[in-house]
């Protein structure tokens, strides 16, 4: 009877206090939302039992695994007989890794119940929505009510972001940390509060940071429903790559019919490798396979590998034109991080397949590899040895022609360098004298070439011209100070190279013919030579008493040099080269070898060169910057020839000429190169010992020239604002166009889940824009046909016509085969959610064209639509 009495004391007790409390709160205004927490309150008090009813002992309460932190700005009220609290505006409680901020939140601690919703401001807003977050997972609802002990809720007006999908429902059940359940959900990248798009559908499961399954999806463009339909959808949304069907876009051409292309499989194997088996089908039978593969490992290397093969037919069988052809392509690159190793490094550049590959290809649409005839690959190891000065290299080279279908190959190649040396110089002592300064570098290069072409490529044939060879070089040099403003520089060279076989040469004279043959064994041979320079800097200023040009300097670097080589005709060797016995010729058994063979003939010359640049100083238009402007006029004016002492005839070599310079606040660069010859040519163009002066004309005679421009200019340099006057305009290289679909990939590569929106002026909008042109004349008359080899013209450029849709254009005119060169127009659309892009090259022998529409998240990325024209072309 006490133990009763007291209860209901307590009851009681608690019931006043919580009264007195309600009463003394900070703020009053909100009296609808008080009179519903106290409706909310009495539902509470009437589904408690009363405990005088039941036995006296009472059953233990089930506690929280951790304090609940909690506040609010308005006030908080305690209902000590429910055992609940009422946070009101601004409400936040925190329990473990659980952080709950709303306009109202109720905790019910009996039930392990919170309740939380926004509230309607004075101008009648719902807002301060429910905030919930747990961990890394977030959301944005209208209301919740959340279960603390078994974390599970139910939510309405949900709206949270699962890896840049936006997700919304009417009403949603979590029921643990894996799984959540939403009816009538929307899935959406927009940010938008009316979003660009959406997939609607009513049944939707999740589970975060893995995946989403929904039920029939309806895609919906600006809140119409478009008649595309999904009977189910599964969505990828875990972080990182994940593995998955790659869907093929489609098309026609005329001489392949309709075809499939890029459809396949990608595999996310681990988090170092991924692999992307794709495949292209057509319907008169051709197809093409593809591997491809990126790999990483932190502070380690990163690398892609990529194979193609490519079965193509042509036209249909019987016809004139059927034809059949087999391409393939290897692409590697591989690159090691600088903190992997200090003194070892292995790197890959390989572009290598079929001549033809680029040419014929009907989904390699690269614009800059369909022009290019000469590919290069290599993979090379390099390693320093510590605490010596050797250095070690080894690479295997490839050199391929696609003109030509000739491949060089070098298999392997290996270099072994010491790096200067000084005998002489003291230990903790500087160098003082030339003796000090003398050094000494050694270099060893063994190689292993192969010339062969593409038919005989991975064949035993392409073995039968292999070369070998060895080659050591020896150099010394040191300098000096001459009447303290020359510098000499004396050296010396000694090369040593070692061949496994050479070549010989006899008359035979049962057929009366020479016969060269290759003859087997170790051989070898020497060539030194030494070499002297001096050179100095000349200066020459010249300062301006008036206005903002306050002087000009002019920088000379002239220098000769002296070098001697000796004769080393003795490595000749002579053969009959008829039935005459006197009919004696010499010839070099090295000549066929990698490096070469001994040169024959004296050789004493004098060098001179000349370098001279030209600078000025100009005052600054700002008065209050006394710091005055240095502007290039001349970047380089160089004249490099020869004097050999010892020729009997043709003694001055031409005169080579190169200049250039940067003006226009460096936007336009200039450049040109020529050669002159002192010499005079007979009728036939071929030059005779008599200067060209002396014959009836100059004093030299130009036999090459070449002539470059290049112009960089955008609105950017007639904008009003300073920054962007002084920010330099980029030069734009793509003159050949661009990738037909490189804006599609750089979309789908880059990081498009955040939409950056930009904002059009409609009353005195700027139109950025920027364009590079380039000019070039080739100019010949070696032979005295004065001929200009080569000239066009080429502008690449693109132009914002709003802040949202840009223009492109890369084309040009060539004046000497009279015709307008590779040509490409592009155009960009940014939809916010989505990218419209289409690229087109309209006339030559690759018309060709490529429109894409899509979504820009690449969790969408299949989200689109692609078409484009193979170009038809016919196999060469």
């Amino acid at each position: 009877m006490d133990t009763n009495f007291n209860n209901i004391h307590l009851t009681l007790l608690a019931f006043l206090l919580g009264t007195f409390l309600s009463f003394s709160q900070k703020d009053t205004k909100n009296d609808i939302e008080k009179d519903s927490l106290k409706v909310w309150a009495k539902n509470q008090l009437a589904s408690v039992k009363d405990s005088t009813k039941t036995d006296s002992i009472a059953k233990p309460i089930d506690l929280l695994d951790a304090i609940i932190k909690r506040q609010a700005l308005d006030y908080e009220q305690n209902d000590y007989i429910n055992n609940t609290a009422t946070l009101v505006n601004k409400a936040e409680i925190h329990y473990k890794e659980i952080v709950l901020k709303a306009g109202i939140i109720i905790i019910d601690y009996k039930k392990n119940l919170v309740f939380a919703k926004g509230i309607i401001d004075s101008v009648g807003t719902y807002t301060q929505l429910a905030e919930f977050k747990q961990g890394n997972q977030e959301s944005l609802q209208d209301s919740m009510l959340y279960n603390f002990k078994t974390e599970k809720a139910v939510i309405w007006g949900l709206r949270t972001e699962q890896q840049g999908v936006i997700i919304t429902g009417i009403q949603s059940k979590k029921v643990n940390d894996s799984t959540h359940y939403i009816k009538r959900a929307r899935f959406t990248t927009s940010p938008k509060k009316k979003p660009d798009y959406y997939i609607q559908t009513n049944k939707v499961k999740i589970v975060p940071g893995k995946k989403v399954i929904a039920g029939v999806s309806n895609l919906v463009i600006a809140d119409v429903p478009t008649p595309l339909f999904l009977p189910f959808a599964y969505f990828p949304i875990s972080k990182g790559r994940a593995s998955g069907i790659l869907f093929p876009t489609w098309g026609q051409n005329s001489n392949q019919g309709y075809f499939l292309q890029n459809g396949g499989y990608y595999l996310a194997v681990n988090d170092y490798f991924d692999l992307a088996l794709i495949g292209d089908i057509y319907t008169n039978g051709s197809w093409g396979l593809r591997a491809e593969t990126n790999y990483a490992k932190r502070y380690r290397f990163t690398g892609n590998l990529s194979t193609r093969f490519e079965n193509l037919i042509n036209s249909e069988r019987g016809f004139p034109d059927y034809s059949r052809s087999s391409n393939f392509n290897i692409r590697w690159t591989h690159s090691q991080d600088a903190h992997a190793s200090p003194n070892s490094r292995f790197s890959a550049s390989v572009n290598f397949g079929s001549s033809q590959f680029f040419r014929q290809s009907l989904n390699e649409l690269s614009t800059p590899l369909f022009l290019t005839n000469t590919f290069n690959s290599s993979i090379s190891y390099s390693k320093k040895f510590v605490g010596t000065p050797f250095n070690m290299t080894s690479s295997i080279t490839l050199a391929q022609n696609t003109n030509t279908k000739k491949i060089d190959m070098s298999f392997p190649s290996l270099q072994v360098s010491m790096d200067r040396i000084y005998p002489f110089a003291p230990k903790n002592r500087p160098k003082t004298n030339p003796l000090h300064n003398l050094g000494l570098t050694y270099n060893l290069r063994a190689d292993y070439k192969i010339s062969t072409n593409d038919e005989d490529f991975f064949k035993k044939a392409m073995f039968n011209n292999a070369r070998s060879g060895i080659q050591h070089n020896v150099a010394a040099s040191t300098n000096l100070k001459i009447l303290k403003y020359f510098t000499l520089s004396p050296n010396a060279s000694l090369k040593e190279v070692w061949y496994f076989d050479r070549l010989d040469k006899h008359y035979d004279e049962t057929t009366n013919t020479v016969v060269t043959d290759t003859l087997g064994g170790f051989t070898s041979f020497k060539d030194y030579r030494t070499s002297m320079s001096m050179s100095t800097t000349l200066y020459g200023d010249y300062k301006f008493k008036k206005g903002r040009l306050q002087a000009i300097r002019h920088v000379v670097r002239p220098s000769i040099s002296l070098s001697y080589k000796p004769d080393f005709g003795y490595y000749y060797k002579e053969y009959q080269a008829s039935d005459d016995p006197t009919d004696i010729k010499e010839y070099n058994p090295f000549q066929n070898g990698i490096y070469g063979g001994p040169s024959k003939g004296l050789s004493e010359s004098i060098g001179f060169s000349i370098n001279s640049t030209l600078e000025a100083k100009v005052a600054s238009k700002d008065s209050l910057d006394a710091k005055p402007k240095k502007v290039t006029i001349l970047n380089n004016l160089n004249f490099n020839t020869s004097y050999n002492i010892a020729a009997d005839s043709l003694k001055w070599s031409p005169v080579s000429m190169n200049a250039g310079t940067q003006i226009f606040n460096k936007k336009l660069n200039l450049n040109l190169s020529g050669i002159l010859d002192p010499y005079a040519i007979d009728d036939n163009g071929n030059k005779f010992n008599t200067f060209n002066i002396n014959n009836g004309g100059g004093l030299f005679r130009l036999t090459s020239a070449n002539f470059s421009m290049n112009y960089a200019i955008s609105s950017d340099m007639f904008s009003k604002d300073k920054s962007k006057e002084k920010s330099k305009t980029q030069q734009n290289d793509n003159f050949f166009g661009q990738d037909i679909n490189q804006e599609n990939d750089e979309e789908e590569g880059a990081n498009t889940d955040k939409t950056t929106n930009k904002t059009a002026r409609l009353y005195a909008a700027t139109i950025p824009w920027n364009f590079s042109l380039r000019y070039s004349i080739n100019y010949n008359n070696s032979k005295g046909q004065k001929e200009f080899t080569s000239q066009s013209v080429q502008v690449t450029g693109n132009m914002e016509l709003t802040p949202k849709f840009t223009v492109g254009i890369s084309s040009g005119y060539d004046f000497k085969n009279k015709g307008i060169t590779y040509t490409q127009l592009r155009f960009a659309r940014d939809l916010d959610s989505w990218k419209l892009s289409f690229n087109w090259v309209p006339i030559g022998n690759r018309t060709t064209y490529y429109f894409y529409i899509g979504v820009k998240s690449s969790v969408f990325s299949d989200l689109k639509w692609d078409k484009r024209k193979v170009p038809d072309q016919r196999l060469f």
